[in-house]
Formats: C-alpha cells, structure tokens, sequence
C-alpha cells in the first residue's frame, strides 16, 4: 500500500516561514520607531546644542567688548595723572586691542587722534544706546582704513572732575581673531552684524560657508530666498526687542535651521544658517551605529535560519535518501529472490537436461560395449561399435568440460596464456575441425579473412580457439542441413600501433533465436527450447563461456538473430603486435628477391600486399595474367609466383606456366576443396596453396617445395606411426596402465610402466642413452608426483636428461596445469582420456626434434 505523506510535516514549511517573515516584521517596527524617536530627540539635542554653541559666541564677543572697555578705563586713568595728556595720546602707537586713540579735552568741541589728524565727534553716532560696561558704543562704520570699526568713549576724570572724553576705535577683524575655529563642521553660515544699520560687518573666517554677496541683511534675504512675510516680520521684532530666533528654511534647496542671536544686548546680531543634515548627523552617525548593530544581528538571524533549514534539508534529504535506500533494498531483495528462483529453475532444468545428455552418451557407451562382449568374433561389428562408443565418449568428455569450464570461469580461476602464435595456425585448426562437420551436414562453409595487416601476434591460442570452436560448432548445430555458414576474420583500424585489432563474424543461415531468449543467451544453463533445437544435445554453457572469455580477454561479443533467417555473432578483439615477424632471413636463404601475383579480387590483393610489406620481398600483384605474361616476355625474374584460383582458373594457370620458367614454381591460392584442382595440379611444378593467404602458410609451403623439388606436393602426408619407438611411462592406475599400453602395442611401440615418479626416475638413471625414446609421465601419483620427477630427471647429470622428451598424461586438463607441467620441465601436456592421435602427432614431434639434435 502506498504511504501518505504526513501533513504535518507538510505544513511545517509554511508555518516556519510565516513565523520568520512576523519577526522581521516585529523586528522592523521597533527599528524603525526607535530610529525616528532617537532622531526627533537628536534633532532637538542638536538645536540645544547649536543654541548652546550660539550663546558661547555671543559671551566670547561680549567678552572681548567689556575687555576692550575695561582696557579704555585703564587708558583713561593714566590719561588723566599724566601732565600732557594730549602729548600722551599722539605718542600711543597702533596695536591690536585699539585701533586709534583720540581725545578732547572738556569744554572743547574738537581734539587730537593718535594718528596726527584733528577728531571731532560729529562722524560718530551714539544715538543707537547701545554700551559696554555703561560705556557709549557708537554705531558701526568704516574707518579710514576701509575696515568696520566701532568706537568707544569714556570720560577722563580726575579728583571727581571730567578733564576730557577718551575715544578709543575698534575694528571688528580683532574680534574674528578671538572667535573658535570652525562651527559644526564648517558647513554652518556665521555673519556678524550691526543691528542699527543691518550691514554685515564681519565675515568671520573659520566659521563655515561665506559669500561674498551677503552684504547686509536685505541681501542675505534675496540671496537666501527669505521672503516670507511671517518670517521677516519676525526677525523685524527680533531686531527691535533685542531678542533671540530660530527658524527653518531651505537655502540653496537644503533644508536649513537660520538663526539671529542678540549680542551686547541687541546692538550686534550673530545672523547664518545650520544646514539640518549638518545638526542631524550625530542622530544620523547614531541610526547608523544601531542598523548597522540590527542588520548585524539580522544576518546574524538569518545565518541561524539559512543553516537550519540546510540541516533541515539535509535531514529531509537524508531521511528520504534513507527511504529510497529502504525501498531500493527491499527491491533488490525482491530481485534476488526472483534472480535466485530463476537461477534454482535454470539449474533444476540444466541438472534434467544434463541428466538426460549424459545419460544418452553414457547408455550408448555402455550398450555398446554390451553388444562388442557379444559380436567380439564378427570383426565389422566390432569396428562398428567400436566408433560409436568413441562418438559417444567424445560427446560425454565435451559435456564434462563445459561443465568444469564454467565451474572455473565462475569461480575466478581461469588464467589468460598469452604466447606468441600465427593467426594462420589458428585458422588452420578451426578450419580443419568445421570443414568435416558442414561437409557432414551438407552445409557450405565459407572463410574470409580481410583487412589484417600481422599474423603474428601474442595471445592465449587455445582460448581463441575456444571460442571460435564454440561459435562455429552451433553454427553448425543449429544451421539444417544444406545452409550457409560464413566465418569471416576483418581487420579493423588500429586503436594502438602495437595492437591488431580484428573483427571475428560467424553467420550462419539456421534456425535463429527468438528476442526473449537473445536477452539471456549468454546466461549459464540456458538453450534455446523448440521443436527443432530440442534435438541438439549440449549443456546450455558454450555461450556463456565464450562470453567470459571475451570479456576476459579485453573485448566484446554481440549476436543479431531473427527466427527462420539465421544469426550473426560478433567479436571484436584487441591483440598485442609480434615484433620482428617479417623473417626476412628465410627470403634470403631461399633466394627469393621477386614475387608475381595474379588476382583478379581487389580486395585480396590489398590483403596480400598489407602482409607481405614488411618481408623486404619485391611483390608485384596485377589482376590480369595476361600483363603478367607480358611483364615475364619483356625480361623480368621471378623466383615465384602466386595465381588466385577462384577468379582465373585452369586457363590462367597454363597461360602462366608457359610464360615463366620451370623452374619457377606456381601456387594456385584456392579453398579447401576447390573443384578442378586436381586437373591443375597436373601442370608441372605446380601446388596449391589453401585461402586464406598468411605469410607463415606461404613460407610452409615453400619451404616444402624446395626440400621436397622432386615430389608431388599436393599429395597427402602419410600417416604418423610409432613404429619401433620405446616408452617409459608413469602410471599409478592399472587399468590407465593397461589401456596405454594396449594403444602403443597397437602402433608398434614399446612400453615399460611403473607405478609412480620416484620408480620412473629410478629407471630412467638405470637406463642406458637412448634406451627410451620418451618418457611419459603421470602427474598425480604417490611417493612422488609428475612435476617432481620431471625437475629430478632434468636436473640428472647425464647428457641425455635435459634433452629427453617428457610428456605429461594426466586427467588435469585446464590451461594452468598445462603451464605447471611446462615449468616443470615437461615438453607437452596431453589430457586423458587419451586421444591416441593426438599423442601420436605430439610424439613424433618431440621425437623428430630429438633426432635432429
């Protein structure tokens, strides 16, 4: 049943995120409120501030005012002890608290200055009543020297009678000198003006923005825009009541807080501007320290959330990867079951069909050899039984190798071999198994071999011959009689310059597999099941085993079929490249300098010139043996010559041979079994040489032509005979014994049995040289097994020990008890039972080379 997701934990998203967008929300309006009342109380700070800043100006100029009348006083007084008070005046020099001294004396309306000229009062006004420390200050003027001054007169007494009047003149500038340096930043406004006359008549200079144009107050106003009639009345009764304002305006479109503050009681105003930005920004510089102070604990906040909910993801990931992995289990646990099951039903049926293709074998076997105890007497009977107990034990021992086969491929035992081998051999081999099985069936065999550009290459033979057996013999098993088979060896682009890589195809034209069974084809235990293919006898393993060992050897196989049109198997192989296989030396020892070819196929005259490029042999191949005639009358040699067969014939090859000398022989290149090679090979000094062209096939056979000159050479080998040899065998079974030695009796040889290595070597040391011709040697044995005793008798301090063939007979018969048995010393391997043939080619072998010794 399917789980419903939890609505819970579906809703728990939306929430969390509605709680989170209400806190900043919460979050926000506190800020926000927090803000604008620190800023409203900051503004308010700042006017207080400015006020407070406002009045220190105004006590620092009054300041300097009573400084200045009280310094007059002084004057006054020493004016008055003084003799000559005028003399006293003329000689006062200019400094920076007075500007000039003047004085008239009582009773007169005109006096003397300190600078020389005559003074009179009549310049001055001192109608405004302003005064400092109850001295008379006059209105503001422009001196002689072109500055804003101010004078102050103070009377002259003595003893209680008023000797004069003391003028003293004051510039405004020594006030600018007194004032501090610099008014909210400099971005503040500050004039100092005159309030009778409402000129500007000091500009102080550390005291922020100035114009020049700000002459009086008319001006501040148009250059200001000031002209609200509210506000200029304002300043109007500010001006005459002596008293402080404050008020807003934009100057220069930036909001401004304008001032006119009362100095000395109203005589002198200090007249400018604050811009607000420049009184807010300590409220500002504080917003600023608490957002960023919030927006640090936002982030804060939301890295708090950003990394719960990744871990929130992060266990919700988890918590369904879990889940999957739960699902995905119990899938697989379903899956093996069903696989399990499978298997069990593939091996139940395996098991059956062995039973039944071991018992059909076996009965025959001993049904057989049943009726031979019967008709011992009738010797065609005997020859008759005789054979199909052989079939019926050959069938029997491919069924139990199959078996050991995927057994050890399963288990992960099987060892690659890799040596050096021609790709002719292999063919050779294949070709000489199926050629008799299609002929058999009436099948027509093709073989075609293209694009390979080296025979000799290094890889495990007896594996590729595995699988190519395995291939071709269901091809053959499952084609019907008279069908079409085509095994086909393509040479494809190199991927490396040290590896040949082939193709290998066997098509046939059989029955064909359903598209269910092509998808287990290559599973073990499996055949494919109907009417027709039920006749075909075998263990269901020759797919996957050949399968393994492709895979095994670094390539691929792949199979294409259709019911009733056949099928197509394909290998694609990748095999290390033999160096040094031209053997140019043999050319030479033959004194072969020149070749001719003749064949009319384009594609097998590339085929023979990519194989021949390297032999340092001069090739030429033509398609017409009539140019081939011409180029032999026009003078030029050859010690050899090729013909293709199949697209020339009879004609060509006489044409041929009276063109060329006779002493130069011709090798027809034909199939196996060409019809009319027989009429041909009566034309003088003439062979045939099988297709597909090898190089290592074509040496063989000339290497046969010149040690053979006088013989014919097409005819068949005579048949191997172990007539007159002598044996030494090691064998622990009686029976193995007796079978061997019946067998060697049989082809005319000579052989003495002992029963385990320590005997065998034991014998060979009492042996005198020569008295065997081999040794053959079980392997598993007591006292002393095979391997041991070959490494004895080789290691023997007698001349023939290390050159006596010893071949190994034994029921291990995988590839790596081959190699146990070579590194032990042996020559061979030959596994039982015995193939009587085979141990006949593998003995003449080892014996002819020790008599070439």
């Amino acid at each position: 049943m399917k789980k419903k997701p939890d609505k819970r934990v579906m809703s728990k998203g939306p929430s969390l995120l509605l709680s989170i967008v209400l806190v900043f929300c919460i979050l926000g309006t506190v800020v926000t409120t927090v803000s604008r009342k620190i800023s409203e109380e900051m503004s308010a700070a700042a006017i207080q501030n400015l006020s407070e800043s406002l009045d220190l100006l105004q006590c620092t100029i009054e300041a300097i005012l009573r400084s200045q009348a009280e310094f007059q006083r002084l004057i006054a007084r020493e004016v008055a002890r003084v003799e000559d008070p005028e003399s006293y005046v003329r000689a006062y020099e200019r400094n920076q608290t007075m500007a000039k001294m003047s004085l008239i004396l009582a009773g007169e309306t005109a006096g003397i200055s300190s600078t020389g000229e005559p003074f009179t009062e009549e310049d001055l006004d001192f109608s405004a009543g302003g005064s400092v420390l109850d001295l008379p200050v006059s209105q503001s003027y422009v001196n002689y020297m072109g500055a804003w001054s101010y004078t102050i007169k103070c009377p002259v007494e003595q003893n209680g009678e008023v000797l004069g009047t003391l003028y003293g003149e004051y510039v405004y500038d020594s006030i600018d000198a007194s004032l501090p340096n610099g008014f909210y930043n400099k971005q503040a406004s500050l004039y100092v003006m005159d309030a009778e006359s409402e000129r500007f008549v000091l500009k102080p200079k550390g005291m922020g923005q100035r114009s020049a144009g700000h002459l009086n107050l008319d001006d501040f106003y148009r250059a200001n825009n000031i002209q609200d009639p509210e506000i200029r009345t304002e300043v109007q009764n500010c001006l005459k009541n002596g008293t402080n304002i404050l008020f807003y305006h934009d100057i220069r479109e930036v909001q401004a807080l304008n001032y006119m503050w009362a100095v000395n009681d109203g005589t002198v105003f200090l007249v400018g501007y604050v811009p607000v930005e420049a009184i807010q920004q300590e409220g500002r510089t504080v917003n600023q320290n608490i957002l960023i102070v919030v927006a640090s604990m936002l982030t804060a906040f939301l890295i708090c959330i950003l990394l719960y909910y990744l871990n929130w993801r992060q266990q919700d990931k988890i918590r369904r990867e879990r889940e999957e992995e739960r699902k995905l289990h119990s899938q697989q646990l379903a899956e093996a079951l069903q696989a399990a099951q499978i298997a069990s039903e593939s091996k139940t049926t395996f098991l059956s069909n062995m039973s039944h293709d071991i018992r059909t074998p076996m009965n025959a076997v001993l049904g057989f050899a049943t009726l031979l105890g019967k008709e011992a007497e009738n010797p065609l009977k005997v020859r008759e039984y005789t054979r199909k107990i052989m079939s019926s034990g050959q069938h029997l021992l491919s069924l139990i190798n199959d078996i050991l086969d995927v057994s050890k491929i399963e288990s992960g035992k099987v060892v690659l071999n890799f040596e050096k081998f021609a790709l002719n051999d292999v063919i050779s081999s294949v070709d000489a198994i199926i050629q008799p099985m299609a002929e058999s069936r009436s099948q027509a065999f093709h073989l075609e071999v293209t694009g390979v550009r080296h025979e000799y290459l290094v890889g495990d033979e007896t594996r590729i011959n595995q699988i190519l057996i395995n291939l071709l013999s269901n091809a053959v098993k499952y084609t019907p009689e008279g069908g079409q088979i085509w095994f086909r060896i393509i040479g494809l682009k190199q991927r490396s310059s040290q590896y040949e890589h082939i193709r290998i195809e066997v098509e046939d034209t059989g029955y064909g597999m359903t598209p269910e069974y092509l998808e287990t084809i290559f599973d073990a235990f499996t055949r494919a099941e109907n009417s027709t293919t039920n006749k075909v006898q075998g263990t269901g393993l020759g797919m996957a085993i050949t399968k393994s060992i492709v895979e095994l050897m670094g390539g691929t196989i792949e199979v294409f079929s259709e019911v009733n049109r056949g099928s197509l198997f394909r290998v694609e192989l990748e095999l290390r490249i033999l160096e040094g296989q031209a053997g140019r030396q043999l050319w030479e020892q033959w004194g072969i300098s020149r070749i001719l070819a003749v064949d009319g196929d384009a594609e097998s005259r590339g085929n023979i010139q990519a194989l021949m490029h390297d032999t340092g042999v001069h090739l030429d191949i033509l398609s017409d043996v009539e140019e081939a005639a011409a180029r032999i009358e026009a003078g030029t040699e050859y010690q050899l010559a090729l013909l293709d067969w199949d697209t020339h014939g009879i004609p060509a090859a006489s044409t041929l041979r009276e063109a060329l000398p006779d002493a130069v022989p011709i090798l027809l290149l034909a199939d196996s079994g060409a019809a009319g090679l027989q009429d041909a090979l009566s034309i003088k000094r003439t062979a045939v040489l099988t297709k597909p062209f090898f190089v290592s096939a074509f040496q063989e056979k000339i290497e046969e032509i010149w040690a053979k000159p006088g013989q014919e050479i097409f005819l068949e080998p005579e048949e191997s005979s172990l007539e007159g040899l002598r044996f030494l065998a090691a064998e622990d079974n009686e029976i193995n014994a007796e079978i061997l030695t019946e067998l060697l009796d049989v082809e005319g040889a000579f052989c003495e049995i002992v029963e385990n290595g320590l005997l065998a070597v034991e014998r060979f040391q009492q042996s005198a040289e020569g008295e065997f011709d081999a040794i053959l040697m079980d392997v598993q044995m007591p006292v002393m097994n095979g391997h041991e005793a070959a490494r004895v008798v080789r290691a023997l301090e007698r001349e023939d020990a290390k050159r006596i063939p010893i071949i190994a007979m034994t029921a291990n018969a995988f590839a790596e008890d081959e190699k146990a048995a070579l590194d032990a010393g042996m020559n061979a391997h030959v596994a039982k039972p015995l193939d009587m043939e085979l141990l006949k080619k593998v003995i003449k072998h080892y014996v002819r080379r020790k008599e070439s010794l």
